[in-house]
């Protein structure tokens, strides 16, 4: 009976899937090679920074209105909301961001980026870069919007493809919310994304079941001290030594007080305090990105800090008013979690449609950090985002044999091969529409 069931169960999968995997691979070869290779080649050479993205959104306003799509621009700065209505069914939404870094490339690649742009922020003129592949993410959105008005036959419901702004500062979902993006164009009943990835085999996918980035929160600690010669120290409180405990208490947070199999990462990434060799300072400025998994998670290691922080200063023998100060920034996010039963059903469909080469598991190692989720919280809406593979198999094969290594997202090194990233960001994409849409 059970082997009855599960043969029913297959030929049910594959029926109700609407489209063979081999039409579409070859659909969208041909759309990459016709269209979609240029306009990546296009992304990648004119990069722009978070909340200053005008040229991009543009280009990717009239890309979406040329397929088809009801186009709004300017929702939450430079975001793009492009809507597809087709027949009754669910309203699905599709993101991808497309802000590049202030980073100069120097990947060697034909088309690398010499764009320059004033930061907004610190009104200095940098070089930009995308040297985390959103230049990918926004090429394959306008191929899926492509494909998709294509099979509009096969599939019914609304479509709403979401360009978003400044994921590098995390500020972009949430503008998009602030501006009421829902209340405009409906709440989803799905959302979805996906982030291509250089530590994975070029253009394989990955869907964890549960969570797949990190919450995370950026804390100052401002330490206050007794400035004084550095030849006399006794007559001071030296900010730098307490600042250095309090570095070093820190790490006891994750190694003692999280459980063993609960992660988190309390970094220190910044140490500032002192202008010269012989002043001790009166001030010490530490700044942290603390990352976690869930709220308990993020509870113990904030209040950790707090208390680490202002008790180093008691036993140092501060004042009471000369106490640490401890800083959390309200730009946070709060961790990426996949919903299990949707990640799991679109696993199916992509091996159903694409093979089960397609699928790949990438290990768990980083905790890096998503502003997706603002896009799934308050309401919740049953979401998944998954990973591409952009690195091509033999880099990573050399890799792991002593060779060079492959440059991570951030660096000037970065660089992803794009066509199987694209293809397979365009693939996986309507397959998965299709599985939520389909007729």
């Amino acid at each position: 009976m059970q082997k009855i069931l599960a043969a029913l169960l297959s030929a049910l999968l594959v029926y109700s899937f609407p489209v063979s995997g081999s039409e579409l691979t070859d659909s969208v070869k041909k759309d990459y090679d016709e269209y979609l290779a240029d306009l990546w080649d296009h992304f990648h050479r004119n990069p722009e920074l978070s909340l200053v993205e005008f040229k991009t959104a543009e280009r990717m306003a009239t890309e979406l209105r040329a397929a088809g799509f009801d186009v709004t621009e300017g929702v939450g700065g430079t975001g793009v909301v492009a809507m597809l209505e087709n027949g009754d069914g669910p309203l699905v939404m599709m993101r991808a961001d497309m802000d590049g870094l202030p980073v100069e490339e120097k990947s060697g690649l034909p088309n690398a980026s010499k764009a320059m742009q004033e930061d907004p922020i610190t009104g200095n003129t940098v070089p930009v870069m995308h040297a985390c592949g959103h230049d990918v993410h926004i090429a394959s959105l306008v191929g899926t919007a492509r494909q998709m008005v294509a099979r509009k036959d096969q599939w019914s419901g609304t479509l709403m493809l979401i360009v978003q702004p400044a994921e590098e500062r995390v500020l972009g979902a949430r503008a998009m919310r602030d501006d009421k993006v829902w209340e405009r164009f409906g709440t989803p009943d799905y959302a979805l994304a996906f982030h291509v990835g250089a530590g994975s085999p070029a253009g394989k996918i990955d869907a964890p079941e549960g969570p797949s980035y990190a919450g995370a929160d950026t804390v100052d600690i401002i330490v206050h001290g007794v400035g004084a010669h550095g030849a006399s120290p006794h007559r001071g409180k030296d900010p730098v030594l307490i600042g250095s405990q309090i570095v070093v208490a820190l790490q006891t947070l994750v190694a003692r007080e999280l459980a063993p199999r609960s992660p988190g990462v309390v970094t220190v990434g910044s140490f500032h305090s002192g202008t010269k060799h012989n002043i001790i300072s009166d001030r010490a400025h530490l700044q942290l990105t603390v990352r976690n998994t869930n709220e308990k998670t993020r509870k113990i290691l904030l209040e950790g800090i707090e208390r680490i922080a202002v008790n180093v200063g008691r036993a140092a023998g501060l004042p009471e008013d000369k106490l640490p100060e401890v800083i959390v920034s309200n730009e946070f996010v709060p961790p990426t979690v996949n919903d299990a039963q949707l990640a799991r059903r679109l696993k199916i469909a992509w091996e159903e449609a694409l093979g089960a080469d397609a699928l790949y598991e990438e290990p768990a190692e980083g905790m890096g950090a998503e502003d997706f989720p603002f896009f799934t919280v308050d309401p919740n809406i049953t979401s998944v985002f998954w990973g591409i593979g952009g690195t091509p198999q033999a880099d990573l094969d050399a890799e792991e044999a002593g060779g060079p290594m492959v440059a991570s997202h951030h660096s000037p090194l970065f660089k992803i091969a794009p066509e199987p990233s694209v293809r397979a960001g365009v693939e996986s994409t309507v397959v998965a529409l299709l599985e939520l849409m389909g007729d």
